[in-house]
This record gives structure tokens, C-alpha cells and sequence, in this order.
């Protein structure tokens, strides 16, 4: 797990070595283990490593394959192993045990054809010395990041935003993109950025740069198979299925040559990657117990610690709780704010940040987290209205009951939701009632086609999921995690975002993940045999949330600070004296924070 940047000059213009160390020193965090460059003319590679597989610096980049290729590289190739057995079949030799000399080797055999070779996830630039071009690419679920930004004069990329501003001072906001996350909250649905002219490669995309011509190109090279024989299975075949490719996935991503530990909630999803993985641990000889790491909260009825504790138990793992305090809080909110780049959806953000920082603390340079579960296995209460949709109407009002009881909502709240998630038209109202905010100009520019598109997929779960996997939901929570992360040089990995699996989980038939009310069925299925009822079947669904009303109470200041922005003042029709919904405020507040931390105003 690493940084990497570069510089491609258009007109010529030599690359200097500060200039890319300009870039590289504003993510030293994702890289503390060694630094390296490339130049060559015009076009300049910088690297920051974070060692994980491999600490030897003959696993150091930019990483050379004779005189053919350069590379930067940030991100794991779990499978790496098998990719160089295959290769070495092809007179290939190696210098290294790293997971990035099998990366550039694959790549000089198969080509671009080597990213659909990968299980892993990867931002990388290959610099193709024969064909003259960068050969840059990102994973199947953007698990790792790609900005870059492009103009008559340059092309520039770096794994987070601040280096680029390094080099191409950017203060202008983009409307669209602030107008989404305040109204829609949403903020990932394409390839722009917050900052005008500063874009993002999407997931499952390439991006081939001809170093004669300067022109792009951008490639889309995967997209999930719905498949049948996955789908035709019962419940008990579709559950070993289940667990053996879940196993595969862990067995993978346990693949280290630093210590691992585990992130740790009261719910179903890291319970089940803290069993699997501690099963697959002690099948090994003289192994260390794995360490999970729970984030407590001053707020009793959000603090998952209790939860945790039956978990870490049951399966005989250390435990380790860390409840931060408000002043902790208080201490880092500016920070939290700087290092995130773009303004991001709550305060829950900040404790998955202190849950980075114990591992570090921990001596934890890898750490396995749930992330993903929920999107494939329908654990949103979303998906169950979706699930509804094709049911006729007894079947409506059984299923509405039974998400009443396991979600802990009204009967009233159960159908508001059901109307809500179906109706376009009903979404849309409560969204323009939302934007009512808004000076006409602005309220105008809302488009509503995307908000469309989505109430559509509703009626077909594969599609749907599809959706929250690549456009609407899931980007948010990979990009907070690896900002996260990468912020204490931790690598973040995900068993349930294993691509085999996702194929997996998206196949089976719906029935067993929505079933008696309970989502996520299957998971609590495989459960049973590791932990207690108590957290198998839990109703609790907490995730991450932060005791807000002691962190972050409602205050003077807070309002203060909204009415103060320069870009709210422009886009509001008058100030504010009292905000109802908390989320908005919030998102309010981030903007007048974020303003002030990167200087941004807005085209008026």
C-alpha cells in the first residue's frame, strides 16, 4: 500500500526531482517505509511505500523491468503467488518476493490484459518505454484511488487530491458535485471531483496515456456476471458455496509479511471476517492470535463495545476497545476535515479514523474490515423494499410487518420507506423539499435523472446492487476508508469485496438473503456454528455511529460558521437560525470548514 504520483509536461518541459517531491511529500502517511522517482524529459513518476509483502528494498519503487517498463504501484495483488508460478512457466525470473515485481511481469506478458489476471485491489501507472505510453488502471470496486487532472500543459495524477493542488493551484468548486452531496448526499455518482477540473479514474476503468500525441483513452474492463448455476442452488449448497469462497477470500488477504488485525463491531459482518479468519490462523503452526480492535462510544445506546466483547470471546481472539472522548474529537476535527480532500457524509467518519489510529498504535500494518457485506448480501433496509417490489400484496404487508420487527421501526415507518425507496415521484418531493434551501438558480440544477435511474433499479435487485457496488453508495465508503486509513499507513483490506465472491453473492438467489424479515440470512446462517444467537441474530444495526449530541452538540458557533461561508451565502436563500435535520447540518457545516481549509469559492 503506497502513494504514487506523476507529471507528464506536454510541451517538453523537463520533469524536475523537487517537483515530484513535492507531490510525494504531501502523502508521506501512505508511504513512511521509502521513497523513490523517475524521470525521463518530460515525464516524472514519484513513489511513497508502505511495506507489506516483501519489506526489502529490492521490492522499492519506481520499479524497473530492464529497460521496458516503469512502474508506481499502490495496492495489494493478493494472488500474487499464483501469477508468478504462472509466469515462471514462461521463462520469467524474479528478483524480489513482492506482489509488484508479478504485477509489472504480468503486465509485459499479457498486456492490458493483465488487470482482468488480478485479485487484489490497485491504482498503478505503467510507463511502457517501447510503446511510449502510461498504462494506468484501478481496481474492480476503486478500492484504491486515481485523481488526476489534464489541460493543454500537463497531465497530473497522485493517490489523493493535495499533491495535484501541489502543482495546478485549483480553488474553484464544482457546483454540480457540492449541489449533490448537500441535497441528493451523494457525491461519487461519476468521475468529478469537489474541486473543478480535477477528475477520478471510476472503478474497473484504465486509462491509456499516448506520450506522442497526449491524447486518452478510458476503458472499462469488468462488470458483474449474473450466474445461473449460483442462482439454482439451495439454501445449503448456496451456504458452502458461500463460506468456501469467503475462506478463499481471507486465505488471500492473510497473505503478510507484517502483523494483521481485524476491525471489530457488534454486527454480523466483522464477526464473520474475524471467525473465518481466526479458523484459517490456527490451521497454521505456532500462529499469533489475531487482534481485533473495537471503536467504543461515551454513548450507551450507540456503543457496540458490549457486542464486540461476546464476539472476541466466543472465538478466543484479543480484544482491544478504545472509546474516544470528546475532546480527542475536538482535537482532530480540523484535521479529519484536511486529510479527507473532499467533504464527506458524518461524524461517523471519525471513528473509523480512531479505529485506523489504535491499529497503528497496535503496530497493526494490515487490518481486515467488513466493508461491502452489506451491499452484496441486501443488508440496507432499502433492499428490502426492493426484495417487495415483484410480491403481490399479502406478501407486501407480511414482509412489511416482519422489517417493522427486526429493524425496530413503526409499522407507519416500515411503509413511508417502502413508498420512499419505490416512487420516484415520492423520492423526488422529499428531495426538492430539501433543496427549498436553495436559491432558484441553484435548486435548478439538481438533476434528478440519476435519482430516476436508481428508484428503477429497484425493480431488479441484480441491477440494483450493481448500481450501489459502482455509482451510488459503496465509492463513498471506500474512499472514507482509504483516506482513513492511509492516514495512519495502514493497509485496509476487504474479504468481502473479493471479486469472486461479489459474483457470488449478487448470484444467489434473493430468497436467501432476505428471508423471515431477516436480511443478510445467509451470513447468519454461517454464523450460527462460530457465535451465540445474541449476535447471530441480532436487531441492532448500529454501524459506526458516532455519539454525535456529546461530540458535536448543536451550538451558536455551528451556525456561525454556516452563515459565514462564502459559498453557502451564495448558494442559500437566506441564513440560517436553527436547522431541524442534523445530517444537513452537518453537510453544511463541512462545506464552511472545508472552504476555509482549501480556500474554495464558487462561480457566481
Amino acid at each position: 500500500m503506497c502513494g504514487i504520483a506523476g507529471i507528464v509536461y506536454k510541451n517538453h518541459t523537463v520533469v524536475k526531482e523537487g517537483t515530484l517531491r513535492k507531490m510525494t511529500d504531501k502523502m508521506s502517511h501512505r508511504g513512511p517505509d521509502a521513497e523513490g522517482f523517475f524521470i525521463k524529459e518530460n515525464l516524472g513518476l514519484g513513489h511513497r511505500r508502505l511495506s507489506i509483502i516483501d519489506t526489502s528494498e529490492s521490492a522499492n519503487q519506481p520499479f524497473h523491468l530492464g529497460d521496458k517498463h516503469v512502474m508506481v504501484f499502490n495496492g495489494a495483488i493478493y494472488n500474487y503467488i499464483e501469477l508468478r508460478n504462472e509466469l515462471e512457466k514462461y521463462g520469467y525470473t524474479f528478483k524480489s518476493t513482492s506482489d509488484t515485481e508479478v504485477l509489472i511481469a504480468s503486465y509485459d506478458y499479457w498486456g492490458e490484459e493483465c488487470i482482468k489476471k488480478f485479485n487484489g485491489m490497485w491504482s498503478f501507472v505503467i510507463f511502457d518505454s517501447a510503446k511510449n505510453k502510461l498504462f494506468c488502471s484501478r481496481d474492480r470496486f476503486g478500492i484504491k484511488p486515481f485523481y488526476y487532472f489534464v489541460d493543454d500543459n500537463q497531465f497530473i495524477f497522485a493517490s489523493e487530491i493535495k499533491p495535484i493542488l501541489e502543482i495546478q493551484k485549483i480553488e474553484e468548486v464544482n457546483t454540480k458535485v457540492l449541489l449533490e452531496y448537500l441535497i441528493v448526499n451523494m457525491s461519487e455518482q461519476s468521475e468529478q471531483t469537489f474541486f473543478k477540473s480535477i477528475l477520478k479514474l471510476l472503478p474497473s476503468h484504465s486509462l491509456s496515456y499516448d506520450l506522442i500525441n497526449h491524447s486518452i483513452r478510458i476503458n472499462k474492463y469488468y462488470d458483474i456476471e449474473f450466474r445461473k448455476e449460483i442462482n439454482d442452488l439451495n439454501l445449503e449448497e448456496a451456504g458452502e458455496i458461500f463460506e468456501k469462497e469467503f475462506e478463499k477470500s481471507i486465505k488471500l488477504r492473510l497473505r503478510s509479511d507484517v502483523k494483521i488485525g481485524t476491525a471489530l463491531s457488534g454486527g454480523l459482518d466483522s464477526a464473520y471476517v474475524a471467525a473465518i479468519a481466526n479458523k484459517v490462523l490456527a490451521e497454521e503452526e505456532n500462529y499469533e492470535k489475531l487482534t481485533a480492535i473495537t471503536v467504543g462510544s461515551i454513548d450507551k445506546a450507540s456503543d457496540e463495545s458490549e457486542l464486540s466483547d461476546i464476539t472476541a470471546n466466543a472465538l478466543g481472539i484479543e480484544h482491544d476497545v478504545v472509546t474516544p472522548k470528546s475532546s480527542e474529537f475536538h482535537h482532530t476535527f480540523e484535521e479529519v476535515i484536511f486529510k479527507h480532500e473532499e467533504p464527506f457524509g458524518g461524524i461517523s467518519v471519525y471513528m473509523q479514523k480512531f479505529l485506523m489510529k489504535e491499529a497503528n498504535g497496535l503496530g497493526i500494518k494490515v487490518l481486515l474490515d467488513g466493508q461491502g457485506a452489506d451491499e452484496i448480501l441486501l443488508g440496507y433496509k432499502s433492499y428490502a423494499v426492493a426484495y417487495m417490489k415483484n410480491q403481490n400484496f399479502y406478501q407486501k404487508i407480511n414482509q412489511l410487518h416482519k422489517i417493522r420487527k427486526h429493524y425496530s421501526i413503526s409499522l407507519l415507518e416500515a411503509g413511508g420507506m417502502y413508498l420512499y425507496f419505490s416512487l420516484f415521484f415520492m423520492r423526488k418531493l422529499r428531495l426538492k423539499m430539501r433543496g427549498e434551501i436553495l436559491k432558484k438558480k441553484y435548486s435548478d440544477q439538481i438533476d434528478f435523472k440519476e435519482i430516476k435511474g436508481v428508484t428503477k433499479s429497484y425493480r431488479d435487485i441484480f441491477e440494483l446492487q450493481k448500481s450501489e457496488i459502482f455509482r451510488d453508495l459503496l465509492p463513498e465508503l471506500l474512499k472514507w476508508e482509504d483516506k482513513n486509513s492511509m492516514s495512519y499507513s495502514i493497509e485496509s483490506r476487504l474479504p468481502f469485496l473479493d471479486y469472486n465472491f461479489v459474483e457470488i453473492c449478487l448470484s444467489i438467489n434473493n430468497k436467501f438473503k432476505i428471508k423471515n424479515g431477516w436480511s443478510k440470512y445467509i451470513l447468519r446462517k454461517r454464523l450460527e456454528k462460530y457465535l451465540p444467537d445474541q449476535i447471530t441474530y441480532s436487531t441492532r444495526k448500529i454501524g459506526f455511529d458516532a455519539p454525535t449530541e456529546h461530540w458535536w452538540p448543536r451550538s451558536e458557533d455551528i451556525i456561525d460558521t454556516i452563515n459565514n461561508s462564502k459559498i453557502i451565502q451564495e448558494i442559500s436563500k437566506k441564513k440560517f437560525n436553527f436547522i431541524t435535520d442534523r445530517s444537513l447540518e452537518w453537510r453544511l457545516y463541512n462545506i464552511a470548514v472545508w472552504e476555509k481549509l482549501y480556500n474554495m469559492k464558487i462561480e457566481k
